[in-house]
């Protein structure tokens, strides 16, 4: 005899696929979109089901793209000579919100990570010589994470980038803007002052 399909038990544990939901949130989530928001449901449940099928790496900067060269990449009014290295799409968008940056991206999808057996391969480092060494980009700015991996990361790109003439920078660090510093941690507070200006 087969077990009965628990449903309810299906949408929880997809949910729990989200970032920071947990059991108890996944739960509420699930009852919610089943008891008030049903047509949001179905649109979530579409959209989701769209983005799977229509969503590609652009084939130039590996951002998600719905065409093969993305907008940002075909937007021929942006920087071509500044690139700007970021570990994913998100953290691309982020920056692009800032409106500070008019150069283009590359998305290496991920950090180096030797302890996980994550390489230089698995941050498309082929690709991202070629695309940096292409003629064109005179300056590669370093945006990955300010973690143990994203700043390996960091260093091993910047190390074979200048090894072909390459100008490489990285993001500055430091207190945050409306901090007090009594809030900020020692480590911030440190490259704070170490990299003043």
């Amino acid at each position: 005899m087969t077990q009965p399909i628990n449903r309810i038990q299906n949408l929880i544990d997809a949910l729990r696929v989200l970032p920071n939901v947990g059991h108890k949130t996944a739960q509420r989530l699930a009852f919610t979109l089943l008891k008030h928001e049903r047509a949001g449901a179905q649109h979530l449940a579409e959209a989701i089901t769209d983005a799977l099928q229509h969503l590609r790496h652009c084939s130039q900067c590996y951002t998600l793209s719905d065409a093969e060269i993305c907008t940002t990449c075909a937007n021929s009014k942006r920087q071509a000579q500044l690139l700007c290295v970021v570990q994913s799409p998100m953290d691309q968008l982020l920056i692009k919100q800032t409106m500070t940056y008019q150069g283009k991206y590359f998305v290496i999808s991920g950090q180096l990570n030797p302890l996980e057996g994550l390489g230089p391969t698995d941050i498309a480092m082929d690709k991202l010589l070629a695309r940096a060494c292409d003629g064109v980009v005179q300056e590669v700015i370093l945006a990955t994470h300010f973690t143990n991996e994203g700043e390996l990361t960091a260093h091993y790109i910047a190390e074979q980038l200048l090894a072909r003439g390459l100008r490489v920078t990285r993001l500055a660090k430091g207190v945050p803007v409306g901090s007090e510093l009594e809030q900020v941690d020692l480590g911030t507070l440190a490259q704070a002052m170490t990299a003043r200006r």
